[in-house]
C-alpha cells in the first residue's frame, strides 16, 4: 500500500459535478478565492493604466477618434466629449470591478458570478475582434486582459472558490 491519493478521472459524470456544495459556514478562504480577487483588482490595475495612458494621448486620440452622427458634423470639441464620456463609462466599470472583488472576497456567490460573466464576455468579444475583424492579440493590444481574464475564470470557477462562495446554503 501506499500513501499516494488516487486521481481523479479526466471527466466526471454530470451528476458528480451537480451535487451541491457541504453547508460549512466556518470554512476558511480558499486560495483559489484570494488569487481570483487579485487578478480582478489586477485586471482593475490595467484598465486604469490604459486610461492613463489614453489621457496623457488626449490630443493624438481625439484627432484620430471618428465620431460622426446624422446631421451632425464631427468636430474636435465633439470627439473629445464622446472620449470624456468613455473614460467616464470605462472608469464606472473599474470601480464596480474592483467592488465586485471585495465581495468575492467576503464571500458573495453573486458576485462571483458576476465576474466570471464579465470575463467570459470579454473573452468572447476578443475572439469575435480576432476572428471577425482580424485584431491581432499582442501585448499592446488585448493579450494583457485576455490573460487576466481566462486566470480570472480558472480561479473563480475552481471547485474550492464555488465551495467558499455558497458555504451557507444548505442543500
Amino acid at each position: 500500500m501506499t500513501d499516494v491519493p488516487s486521481k481523479r478521472p479526466a471527466f466526471e459524470p454530470a451528476a458528480e459535478l451537480l451535487k451541491p456544495t457541504t453547508y460549512d459556514p466556518d470554512m476558511q478562504r480558499p486560495p483559489s478565492t484570494v488569487a481570483g480577487v487579485v487578478l480582478v483588482l489586477l485586471r482593475v490595475v490595467a484598465g486604469i493604466i490604459v486610461m492613463i495612458a489614453t489621457v496623457l494621448q488626449w490630443p493624438t486620440v481625439v484627432r484620430d477618434l471618428d465620431v460622426s452622427f446624422d446631421d451632425v458634423e464631427a468636430t474636435p470639441q465633439l470627439a473629445g466629449v464622446a472620449l470624456i464620456v468613455l473614460m467616464v463609462v470605462l472608469g464606472s466599470f473599474l470601480l464596480l470591478d474592483a467592488i465586485l472583488a471585495f465581495f468575492i472576497l467576503a464571500g458573495h456567490n453573486w458576485a462571483r458570478v458576476i465576474v466570471m460573466t464579465f470575463s467570459a464576455i470579454a473573452i468572447s468579444s476578443s475572439f469575435v475582434q480576432w476572428w471577425a475583424e482580424g485584431q491581432e492579440i499582442t501585448i499592446t493590444t488585448t493579450l494583457l486582459t485576455l490573460g487576466l481574464d481566462i486566470l480570472i475564470l480558472l480561479a473563480l470557477s475552481s471547485r474550492s472558490a464555488a465551495a467558499y462562495a455558497r458555504r451557507h446554503e444548505r442543500g
